[in-house]
């Protein structure tokens, strides 16, 4: 018998507990797998196992595996046992504006809500007294895998519609709708855990790690158009980053030309291309510029 099946309390599964038991032995198996305890690839207990461990019938516990088998989860094949099903993971770009629809393959979106709300944080990032909020589930091969707030201006999102924000990119509407062209913007990553809310509508056991993707998004004059949170599942999700040496190249050294015909004095040195010059030079610049032009003024004279 599975270790951690031994470990587990027989009466996590019993009559007396709210639900039929084939719902109790599912959601408990769904908690192991997605807690790591049934990694991809692992064999579940026996059906046998199963029974005598939790003390229900064979059906209860085929209903409990159909249920997992249906949803992608466990892979049962004839003659032998339950195994994990590997399980792909989405990969985001964090740097890109672009978002989930078009970043991740045979994605779905449903807006659970729209409307005006009240929210300081955002309102001060807009820089407005009033905003629009809009949620939104976002869907991969029939399962959450990120639900997402977003806060407009009201004078943006009042003229918005449930119907032409289901199944597409909110930015693409803003740029057909409004000729809004977003072009830049500020985000910041952390990890949370699922509270009671989030862990329903993601279907995860509550305190699950999520990964929440925030920020702002700007159009091409700098007015801030969004605020918005993004939870996502980190057992689906890998998020990219492109990495750069943050290095500044190297200027080439700049020549000293000859001195000047007639004046004693080298002109001032040009910075070699791209270079900007340093404090010490435009000093000596400067130096050597009113030193000329006092030349120049004992001439006239």
């Amino acid at each position: 018998m599975s270790t951690w099946l031994t470990e587990l309390d027989a009466d996590a599964v019993a009559p007396s507990n709210p639900g039929p038991l084939h719902a109790q032995l599912g959601a408990l198996l769904r908690s192991r797998i997605a807690d790591g305890s049934l990694p991809a690839g692992a064999d579940l207990p026996t059906e046998a196992e199963l029974q005598d461990h939790f003390g229900v019938s064979r059906s209860v516990v085929r209903q409990a595996l159909s249920s997992l088998s249906s949803d992608g989860l466990v892979r049962r094949g004839r003659g032998r046992g339950s195994v994990v099903a590997p399980r792909g993971e989405h990969h985001r770009l964090v740097q890109r504006l672009s978002g989930l629809s078009t970043q991740v393959p045979a994605v779905t979106t449903s807006v659970l809500a729209l409307g005006p709300e009240r929210d300081e944080t955002a309102e001060e990032q807009l820089g407005v007294a009033e905003v629009t909020g809009l949620r939104r589930l976002r869907r991969a091969e029939g399962e959450p895998i990120a639900l997402i707030h977003t806060w407009l201006p009201r004078d943006v999102g009042d003229d918005l519609a449930r119907d032409e924000l289901t199944d597409t990119s909110l930015h693409a509407v803003l740029r057909t709708k409004y000729g809004i062209a977003l072009a830049t913007g500020r985000r910041q990553v952390r990890a949370v855990s699922a509270s009671a809310a989030l862990a329903d509508v993601l279907e995860v056991p509550e305190g699950a790690p999520l990964l929440l993707l925030e920020g702002t998004t700007l159009d091409r004059q700098g007015v801030p158009v969004e605020s918005f949170r993004t939870w996502h599942r980190a057992d689906r999700f890998v998020f990219d980053v492109d990495v750069v040496t943050g290095e500044e190249p190297t200027a080439p050294a700049a020549t000293e030309p000859a001195a000047a015909p007639g004046t004693g004095a080298a002109p001032a040195t040009e910075p070699a291309r791209g270079a900007l010059p340093g404090a010490e030079d435009l000093a000596r610049r400067a130096h050597e510029l009113a030193r000329d032009l006092d030349d120049l003024a004992r001439r006239a004279s």
